[in-house]
């Protein structure tokens, strides 16, 4: 959370500390947008494959989905990129595992195919991420997409504006700022379609209701927002 230290009458220097986001699932959101991403996790391990594949775009929920299925597996994690240079016996030694952004133009195609033989005859199982569907990966490796397309497919939309509208709400909550129905209208219907953009805005508004010693209100939303437009352009 945000600490402030006086510094003169009108402003304050917010002092950054650590927010970490919540990754359990009773923090994690559903709607339309992830329902059936959220409900193929939960009948975990009743899979009809033992790999399943977690695609969506950046800021949709799949590091929090993922982390959520990595609690309930106990699963071991590793970044696709890190593949080459693993033990794949090591990884699998707790029978399950998560293989982070297969999209990554650093994964190695020939680990990654050696792990999902090794999860079938281990009768283990593997969720990997991607932005993008195991159709549309350029792997070299027939075999490697071959087994992909076998995998179960777990698809999270971007958030439509209700999804968005209540993890706004429970993004302030979490801060404890008290704000009204409007202003998470007026956020959810001006910000980026993401999870993460969301999270970005309210941390900003955090920062700056903070140091300005104000509430959160629609005239500060409207201020961060026309300050965050400026410095992505």
């Amino acid at each position: 959370m945000l600490k402030p230290i006086l510094m003169n009458e009108s402003r304050q220097l917010a002092l950054e500390l650590p927010h970490p986001p919540a990754l359990t699932r009773a923090d994690f959101v559903v709607g339309a947008a992830n329902q059936a991403a959220v409900a193929m996790i939960e009948r975990y391990p009743d899979w009809p494959n033992r790999v399943a594949v977690l695609v969506g775009p950046p800021g949709s929920g799949k590091t929090h989905l993922a982390a959520i299925w990595r609690e309930t597996s106990h699963a071991t994690e590793i970044a696709a990129r890190d593949l080459g240079g693993a033990d794949l016996g090591t990884l699998m030694a707790s029978g399950a595992v998560l293989v982070e952004d297969i999209h990554a133009p650093e994964t190695d195609q020939t680990a990654l195919f050696h792990l999902i033989n090794l999860v079938r005859e281990s009768e283990a199982h593997a969720l990997l991420t991607s932005r993008s569907r195991p159709v549309e990966l350029a792997f070299d490796l027939p075999d490697l997409r071959s087994r992909l397309r076998a995998a179960v497919p777990v698809e999270l939309d971007a958030p439509d504006d209700a999804l968005l509208a209540q993890v706004i709400v429970k993004l302030f909550a979490d801060r404890q700022l008290p704000v009204d129905a409007s202003l998470v209208d007026y956020l959810s219907r001006r910000i980026e379609r993401s999870l993460q953009a969301a999270g970005e805005v309210v941390a900003a508004l955090d920062a700056e209701a903070l140091a300005a010693a104000r509430p959160v209100t629609r005239q500060l939303a409207a201020q961060v927002l026309a300050r965050l437009a400026g410095e992505e352009s």
